[in-house]
């Protein structure tokens, strides 16, 4: 009896480990890297379901002309596909569409 207690107990950590993994290899953390010339002023991103802007993620901050950020956009929806807006001090915005956060790490903004 004990020895299937044990069988079941080491099952149920092997599967935890095997589905934790797999759950947990889903890196949603992007660098936005800013390649222009203009202060990122404002940035959003909203999973490609979403037909609105979410909030503005920098708030009060910005991203330098060749600065860089590290977001986690694991919103726990379990999207990984995303689009993102960037709004510029100089009132340009560039849009980059369908970025998969799982499989991608960098996206550059760049004029």
């Amino acid at each position: 009896m004990q020895h299937r207690l044990w069988a079941a107990v080491g099952a149920a950590f092997f599967a935890s480990l095997v589905l934790g993994g797999s759950a947990s290899a889903e890196n949603r953390k992007v660098k936005i890297i800013n390649e222009t010339s203009s202060d990122l002023n404002e940035f959003y991103a909203s999973n490609v379901g979403s037909k609105d802007w979410e909030e503005d993620i920098l708030g009060d901050d910005q991203v330098p002309a060749g600065g860089s950020i590290e977001i986690n956009m694991d919103d726990g929806s379990g999207y990984c596909k995303f689009d993102f807006k960037g709004v510029f001090v100089d009132d340009s915005e560039v849009v980059e569409e369908n970025v998969d956060v799982c499989e991608i790490g960098v996206v550059r903004f760049t004029e």
